[in-house]
């Protein structure tokens, strides 16, 4: 492969099948590494300067989709030089016993971040969990506070998957000004946020669900179309206009395996930019989650 974020895949033949000639693969995997690389950087002057970059984890249960996660937001905290701290909570643990370690962390000053690990346990109320963390340290982004500027356009911890995404897009230097972006799913942890962010770089944007009418005919116009929707192959290629840029949020278990919620194979021959499933957006989330920690380090420092 190619030492390059993108890479190209080129048609087996000049008419029918294959991969499109100009189709590029935005390579989350490598572009996550350059941003990480910079984060440690910066991570070994801070600690130079008597300052250790802390993330706390708390994981509540035994969820195994959610220790695969914090799996890899440990390991990611470790490449960069972060210290992160793990809390381990059994499934039955009362929400004022939660609460009363998000006020610990809070307080704690050589704590910079905080992530909880969602979802949580059915008897745990989220919106609590998340009203009682301090919002300079939610580095998920998720706070209301964060939300809400978010929105109104002035500077916050920009939630991960959605921030990872510009990120993509800029890396494959494509103007979103002026573009029309389609996003596919109404999520408040993707496709609200990521809607806001490209309608703040000037994109003129719009926001599909399962209520939607004739949404292949509306998808069918973007220019650049995000999908993350949680349904395998969702997007078809007749529904991708030519040369589009397409991103694949879902991570799907099929019994062939990991898919998105693009049809990977049919779209590739569409589209002008496309990120895999797995080693697109998923990587990316990580190296966001590291340089909003880091931001939070910043934030400290300065304040």
């Amino acid at each position: 492969m190619n030492s390059s974020p993108f890479y190209m895949l080129k048609s087996n033949n000049n008419t029918h099948g294959g991969y499109s000639l100009s189709m590029k693969i935005l390579d989350g995997k490598k572009i996550s590494a350059e941003i990480r690389s910079s984060i440690r950087k910066e991570s070994e002057e801070l600690k130079a300067r008597g300052v250790n970059p802390t993330l706390a984890v708390v994981l509540i249960g035994e969820d195994p989709a959610s220790k695969v996660y914090v799996g890899r937001k440990e390991k990611g905290c470790e490449e960069v030089g972060f210290t992160s701290r793990k809390y381990a909570l059994p499934v039955e643990t009362a929400q004022e016993e939660l609460l009363a370690l998000v006020k610990k962390l809070n307080e704690d000053k050589d704590v910079h971040g905080i992530l909880v690990q969602f979802p949580l346990p059915g008897h745990l109320c989220q919106t609590a969990i998340l009203a009682a963390m301090a919002p300079e340290k939610d580095v998920d982004g998720f706070h209301a506070l964060n939300v809400g500027r978010l929105f109104s356009g002035l500077p916050c911890f920009e939630p991960c998957t959605p921030k990872g995404i510009i990120k993509l897009i800029e890396y494959a230097g494509i103007t979103i000004e002026g573009k029309n972006a389609v996003v596919i799913g109404r999520s408040n942890i993707v496709g609200k946020p990521v809607a806001a962010m490209l309608l703040a770089r000037n994109a003129t944007v719009t926001i599909t669900h399962s209520k939607t009418r004739d949404l292949a005919e509306i998808v069918r116009q973007a220019d650049i179309v995000v999908a993350a929707i949680g349904k395998p192959r969702f997007v078809t290629a007749d529904m991708i206009k030519e040369g589009a840029l397409v991103i694949d949020v879902g991570i799907n278990r099929i019994p062939e395996g990991l898919v998105g919620d693009v049809d990977y194979e049919a779209v590739s021959r569409k589209a002008s930019w496309i990120t895999p499933v797995p080693g697109g957006v998923g990587p990316m989330t990580i190296a966001m989650l590291l340089q909003n920690t880091l931001k939070a380090v910043k934030g400290n420092i300065v304040g």
